[in-house]
């Protein structure tokens, strides 16, 4: 009888416990928006990897198309992380403009980094998707790992489908993405999984920052 009791008590308060989850994911998204829809200009979300040094191309070219795109009326929201979200929140806060960081709680992952202007702190990974994908006009996907590709998927699925506004996806350096690009001509879209005019119309690849800001500044109204 005491084991039946204690069972009880546990899985009660389990099921207090997930309701609980609920309040705090509605208090993360109310505190996101509060800050969030402050921003007065059109944004442009730049990702990449957390890995990328400060002497490294990627980073560099990170930092030059988040300034080229602030002098052009932008502002830049990143992940707030080390490697590519620095290096374009630096590019944004240099030039003297809006420098958002939608910062995420890992357990093994670095702080926000310090050239960020407007912080939001995430827990919970598909409030901090939503972030990116409402309040941005367009994404620019920098080489990067696996968090990369998946804002990239989020952001070309939502986009496909209809369930946001045209979305235009920048992808970065034509060497490192050549081989997802190819293998979603040939596989998804040769095996009728895709069409490729879904690709031609969501995804397009540049190889400097003046060829992203032309782009942008052609595609997106501002």
């Amino acid at each position: 009888m005491p084991e039946l009791q204690q069972n009880i008590v546990d899985d009660l308060a389990s099921v207090t416990t997930e309701s609980w989850r609920t309040f705090r994911i509605m208090s993360e998204m109310v505190g996101a928006l509060d800050v969030l829809n402050a921003l007065t200009v059109n944004c442009i979300s730049i990702f990449g990897s957390a890995r990328s040094t400060p002497d490294s191309k990627t980073y560099q070219d990170a930092e030059k198309i988040a300034r080229m795109l602030v002098q052009e009326g932008f502002g830049i929201i990143t992940g707030g992380g080390p490697g590519v979200m620095e290096a374009a929140n630096k590019g944004a806060t240099e030039a003297g403009g809006v420098s958002v960081g939608l910062h995420i709680h890992l357990p093994h992952e670095q702080g926000c980094n310090p050239y960020v202007k407007t912080r939001c702190d995430f827990r919970y990974f598909f409030i901090r998707k939503f972030m990116f994908v409402k309040y941005a006009m367009a994404y620019v996907v920098m080489p990067g790992g696996m968090g990369t590709v998946d804002e990239l998927a989020e952001a070309f699925v939502l986009a496909q489908t209809g369930r946001t506004r045209p979305f235009p996806i920048i992808l970065y350096d034509s060497g490192y993405w050549k081989g997802l690009v190819d293998w979603l001509r040939t596989s998804m879209a040769g095996n009728g999984y895709i069409r490729e005019a879904e690709i031609d119309k969501l995804v397009t690849v540049c190889d400097t920052p003046e060829e992203v800001v032309r782009h942008l500044c052609r595609i997106v109204i501002l």
